[in-house]
């Protein structure tokens, strides 16, 4: 078998510095996908049919095309139709923000109504604004059952991340990519990196427990 890590050893810094990269415009994407689903999620069970309409539109369109090419589109054609650059970075975030978003507004759609209804019905009853019982009394509950799904769905796109490579965004993957085209080998860098990215999904994983854990210790 033809094998030789020691090559690799002077690139471990430059792969290394990818965790970074990665998790900067993973964890920006996480938080514009966050809030733009919270606001789908509330106009898909709202009773304003136009906002009801946009949303399940907007769900349909991201989830019905491929990430990366919702990624091309955003790189390639906003210079063309705005006239100005768009930096890979910028770009990661926008495309898989909006992504993300579309399923992260179905999980969440979903946990609010697997609320019991009487939850709703008592604070209406009370007088509690729409807004307040959204924010302090369905929305905290909705997010013990739906905490498994959003963690998933944070770990899919962490894996995804990698696309961002196809934009030339020096993520783990491009610095795989480049390490291999340096040394004509590509086996080493790209395992290597490999278990970067199953270390950050455990870690992802072992988070998602814990707030599991302390969710149920406050029930």
């Amino acid at each position: 078998m033809n094998l030789d890590f020691s090559q690799i050893v002077p690139y471990i810094p430059f792969m290394l510095e990818g965790i970074w990269v990665t998790l900067k415009f993973v964890f920006f994407a996480i938080i514009l996908g966050s809030i733009l689903g919270t606001l789908l999620a509330l106009f898909k069970i709202g009773s304003i049919k136009p906002l009801r309409w946009f949303a399940d539109a907007y769900t349909s369109i991201f989830r019905g095309t491929p990430l990366i090419l919702q990624l091309m589109i955003i790189y390639y054609s906003i210079p063309q139709l705005m006239g100005f650059d768009i930096s890979p970075f910028l770009s990661a975030i926008l495309a898989f923000g909006l992504n993300s978003s579309a399923y992260i507004s179905e999980i969440i759609r979903a946990g609010i109504q697997a609320v019991d209804k009487g939850q709703v019905e008592a604070a209406q009853a009370l007088g509690i604004p729409y807004s307040a019982m959204m924010k302090d009394i369905i929305l905290p509950q909705a997010l013990k059952n739906i905490l498994p799904a959003l963690m998933n769905e944070f770990i899919t796109l962490t894996k995804e991340s990698a696309i961002v490579s196809t934009i030339g965004y020096l993520d783990l993957m491009r610095r795989a990519q480049v390490v291999g085209a340096d040394l004509f080998r590509n086996f080493e860098p790209l395992l290597f990196v490999g278990v970067i990215y199953w270390c950050l999904v455990m870690g992802l994983t072992m988070i998602g427990r814990v707030f599991e854990r302390r969710l149920k210790q406050s029930d």
